[in-house]
């Protein structure tokens, strides 16, 4: 059994202790999920719209409101040894809501995954005329990524390992191409070569930017070894990646009074701008895919009581979502994934509530942690934080000011907190857990 589990990346059990890794690798894959081509594009964005100045400040407090959130749900997920969609179960969703979670990470991210490939599909074509149209490389480049994440964790960690370093060093290629053209503190005193925008607004840009991967944090920290490991990797992975892409982005957005990052980089530095493309693109897409898996593993599991392999599901979703890439039917569903990810804010803030505060089945996860297993039971509905879940995604979706995935987050605890006090956090219904029938033994370290 415990093979079995390690070979699905404990996709419906507990972490065991053999498998959790040392900080310091699992902060590279935090690094380069965080400095992603997306992140040098929000760099862009700043920099165009913002002094140097403010744009530092934009990312510091931007960085702050995600290592927060990252830190506390990544304490969780590291403590009880479960991802994202599985924690959700035990943590004021129940069952059903449990499913629902997992759906919308399933479908969320895997539409992300293929606007991702089309996206360097094109950069690829634009680079390489001639060799394939674009729809062949959305096939290439997508499936190359399934076939990294089917081997899980530890095949993302390789490709973390090449990938990081090699745009790292790219980046500072490009970023001195550039700069080496201008006044370095010219740079850096010029106003914003575009229309003015806030801090504030830049702060929320840069915390709306990652935050679906803040919230599915449990994913990557449940391999963490300590609540001091989740914090060190944190730290370091959002700080370094804020700062030196996001700041590189800045720079050349002044240095070239434009936003279109991959214009410049493409256009000063040709071929090896495509490398940073791909590299760039690729350590963010593979945890789009793994979390994905994960997420629909967990709907199946509860809502057709089937337990199926992540690795099958792995590569299904990642061929599916190539092919629908290649055939472009992805790009027409942006506009819908924007507007499901603000129903991802409220997870965390019900998770954090649930955990800390209310601690409703707290007691249940204490019990079977201690003996390595999932609870034996979990409730079936919990239909106070359904409503309270809608109610808080709303409040993320049209609230304009502030930072709206921030106040859909924090409405989201208050109002469970709230629930909890005043006895309407119950559960309806109660399911039997199946893998609490078969303890996963720990192997010796």
């Amino acid at each position: 059994m415990a093979l079995s589990a390690h070979a699905d990346d404990f996709a419906l059990s507990r972490v065991t202790k053999d498998a959790q890794k040392p900080w310091f690798g699992i902060a590279v894959q935090r690094f380069g999920q965080v400095s992603a081509l997306s992140q040098f594009l929000l760099g862009a964005t700043l920099g165009f719209s913002m002094s140097f100045a403010n744009a530092a400040w934009a990312l510091v407090l931007g960085s702050i409101i995600l290592e927060v959130i990252m830190c506390v749900v990544g304490i969780i997920g590291q403590k009880e040894g479960l991802n994202t969609a599985l924690l959700a179960r035990w943590t004021g969703f129940g069952e059903i809501g449990a499913s629902l979670v997992g759906l919308a990470i399933a479908i969320s991210l895997i539409g992300w995954f293929g606007i991702q490939s089309a996206i360097s599909a094109e950069s690829l074509d634009v680079l390489i005329p001639g060799v394939m149209p674009a729809w062949g490389w959305s096939l290439v480049f997508g499936l190359a990524v399934t076939a990294i994440v089917a081997f899980g964790f530890k095949g993302m960690q390789i490709l973390a390992n090449i990938t990081v370093p090699l745009f790292l060093i790219l980046v500072g290629w490009s970023v001195i191409s550039e700069l080496s053209r201008h006044s370095f503190v010219d740079l850096i005193t010029s106003p914003a070569p575009g229309p003015a925008m806030s801090v504030w607004a830049g702060t929320g840009i840069v915390a709306g930017g990652l935050i679906v991967g803040a919230i599915i944090t449990a994913d990557m920290t449940r391999f963490n070894r300590s609540a001091a490991d989740v914090v060190k990797q944190t730290v370091v992975g959002v700080s370094l990646g804020e700062f030196v892409i996001g700041l590189a982005g800045v720079l050349l957005a002044h240095a070239a009074s434009s936003g279109n990052i991959v214009a410049i980089v493409t256009s000063s530095i040709g071929f090896i701008g495509l490398i940073i493309v791909i590299t760039g693109t690729l350590k963010i897409n593979d945890w789009n895919l793994y979390s994905s898996s994960l997420g629909l593993v967990n709907f199946i599991s509860t809502t057709f009581n089937k337990n199926l392999n992540r690795v099958t599901i792995t590569v299904v979703l990642g061929v599916v979502g190539s092919i629908l890439a290649a055939a472009g039917i992805l790009s027409q569903f942006t506009g819908f994934l924007i507007v499901l990810g603000v129903a991802f804010p409220p997870i965390a803030g019900i998770i954090v509530a649930e955990y800390f505060v209310v601690k409703k089945w707290r007691g249940e996860l204490d019990a079977a942690r201690e003996a390595g297993t999932l609870p034996a039971t979990a409730p079936r509905v919990v239909p106070v934080t359904i409503i309270i879940w809608v109610i808080s995604a709303a409040i993320g979706h049209f609230v304009t000011w502030g930072i709206p995935p921030v106040l859909a987050l924090l409405a989201s605890m208050v109002l469970y907190i709230l629930a909890g006090k005043l006895g309407w956090v119950r559960g309806f219904g109660t399911v039997q857990t199946i893998q609490a029938k078969q303890p996963i033994p720990e192997l010796a370290p």
